[in-house]
């Protein structure tokens, strides 16, 4: 979707500051760049371009690095950096088994960050948004003793999130309804929730390599559930209510058992991680003093490791589970026709067996001529909603530098 046009000078000038300081980032991540590479990339003159570099170079936001390669003739300009100062965003993870919170500078590395391995299924949603009020606390200290200044706190949960609010609506695998992480965290930063699958996929839209990073694309993950977020287009497409991408509750089989969300046969039932532990005879070890997260990780593991040996029992689950997945894919293809099915989480670890089965349900199910969708795998993994959470707050102020103060 483009852009509206700016309908102001400020607007324009606002625009045209966003413009270079991603200009800097995309092309710095192989080293500085100069003003006039700025130019010859977002074209512009290299006389506005200049004046706007000054402008943030004085605000902050960029760093001259000394005499760099002017990209033409003549005298070598100074290279250009973002600084590693100033503000930074807060992401934050609510999983069923985690809570995790980390800092992203401008240049887009963590520079702080924490992780508690809880038991979060069916727990009182105050208590353990107090724990994770202590952790985001403990971050933005852990920030500002490398100086910087967190420009807002961004939180991904495992549930429906209201469109433009602070409210998880539903979230079956944690057992919470209708509950405002506003009333619950720390009120000092300007706060977004978000759906963890919708910040997964934002990770996999910014992150991947420029150029390379599909802009039409369906990514699906798995934790205890699963989720997806669809990408159109380059824009993440929420739905009325910010609900859309529900396919872990998509039915596959309707008379099949019966799903926390209420249904009967979705699409977790059969490809979810603890649906698929159980299926492979793999024990988390939460029955016998194991430890949430911890259990779950080593089971995952015993899984790949059983089914790189061969073990039958895993195999079959897995070639149900990938069978799952391709049935609840086809329908999602036939809808929105996108360039790439992208599998992150523990389904990028498991693709390997997953893939042949879901890859023939699609080739058997998609009803458009040609090739199926690309099958890809995550190259972020299961850090991809609490980055792209960080990621979601930089870029604010990436969008808008003039309403964030970058010196200290």
């Amino acid at each position: 979707m483009a852009a509206p046009a700016p309908n102001s000078q400020q607007e324009m000038r606002q625009r045209n500051l966003a413009r270079v300081l991603y200009a800097v980032a995309a092309a710095g991540r192989t080293g500085p760049v100069s003003r006039a590479a700025v130019a010859a990339r977002i074209g512009l003159t290299r006389a506005a371009v200049s004046t706007l570099v000054e402008e943030l170079v004085r605000a902050g936001f960029l760093v001259e690095l000394g005499p760099g390669r002017s990209g033409g003739v003549g005298r070598p300009g100074n290279a250009l950096a973002l600084t590693d100062l100033g503000p930074c965003g807060i992401g934050a993870e609510v999983g069923v088994e985690h809570l995790a919170v980390c800092a992203v500078d401008l240049r887009g590395q963590v520079r702080a960050g924490r992780r508690e391995e809880t038991s979060d299924r069916e727990g009182d949603p105050a208590s353990v948004l107090r724990l994770l009020g202590v952790l985001v606390d403990r971050v933005v200290a852990d920030a500002g003793a490398a100086g910087l200044r967190p420009a807002g706190l961004a939180v991904a949960v495992p549930g429906l999130v209201a469109r433009g609010t602070s409210t998880v609506v539903r979230a079956p695998n944690l057992g919470w309804h209708d509950t405002d992480l506003a009333a619950h965290l720390p009120g000092s930063l300007p706060l977004t929730v978000e759906n963890e699958a919708n910040f997964g996929a934002l990770a996999e839209l910014w992150l991947g390599e420029e150029g390379t990073a599909p802009r039409d694309f369906i990514h699906v993950s798995a934790e205890v559930g699963i989720g997806a977020a669809i990408v159109l287009d380059g824009e993440l497409l929420r739905g009325r209510r910010g609900f859309a991408g529900e396919l872990g509750h998509l039915p596959v089989r309707p008379e099949g058992p019966r799903c926390a969300c209420g249904g009967r046969g979705c699409l977790e039932q059969y490809a979810g991680e603890a649906a698929l532990l159980r299926a492979a005879g793999v024990d988390t070890g939460t029955g016998t003093g194991g430890t949430g997260t911890g259990g779950r990780s080593a089971a995952l593991a015993m899984l790949r490791t059983r089914a790189e040996a061969g073990d039958t029992a895993c195999l079959e689950a897995l070639h149900r589970a990938g069978e799952a997945l391709g049935i609840a894919l086809a329908g999602a293809v036939n809808l929105l026709d996108p360039q790439t099915v992208l599998l992150g989480g523990a389904l990028a670890t498991l693709a390997p067996w997953l893939m042949p089965a879901l890859e023939q349900e699609l080739q058997q199910r998609t009803a458009a001529p040609g090739p199926v969708p690309q099958l890809a795998v995550s190259a972020i993994g299961s850090q991809g909603p609490l980055l792209g959470a960080a990621h979601s707050v930089v870029r604010k102020v990436m969008n808008d530098p003039l309403s964030y103060t970058a010196t200290r």
